[in-house]
């Protein structure tokens, strides 16, 4: 198991940009496929980024080019860093690590973009 700390809560206006971070308990970026999700009212969830252990990324085509992932090796954090956001982007956010053995989520940070 692996807790997943997200923060980054936040409102901001149309064109504007936003970095999310998600911290993991342990060193965990060699071992799990690492992503975000997020879920608009009314709407399933979906897959926004992901990031291979060898740091492979891949995004959804609704934010290609406007957002990216990273990590940091050394304190174990996951970021997305949203850029040209739109009001569209307004979701709740999620933190995932997932292993061929278990998946494990954050408790999700809400993202309101709006003038």
């Amino acid at each position: 198991q692996v807790q997943l700390v997200e923060s980054g809560v936040g409102l901001v206006q149309p064109g504007g940009s936003l970095r999310l971070s998600c911290a993991a308990s342990r060193s965990i970026f060699s071992i799990y496929y690492m992503a975000w999700y997020r879920q608009a009212p009314g709407k399933q969830r979906e897959l926004v980024a992901g990031i291979t252990t060898s740091a492979s990324t891949n995004y959804a085509n609704s934010v290609k080019g406007r957002f990216a992932i990273s990590r940091d090796m050394a304190t174990n954090t996951l970021y997305l860093q949203m850029n040209s956001l739109k009001p569209e982007d307004t979701a709740v956010y999620y933190c995932n690590a997932r292993s061929t053995r278990d998946s494990n989520w954050g408790q999700g940070t809400q993202v309101t973009v709006s003038s």
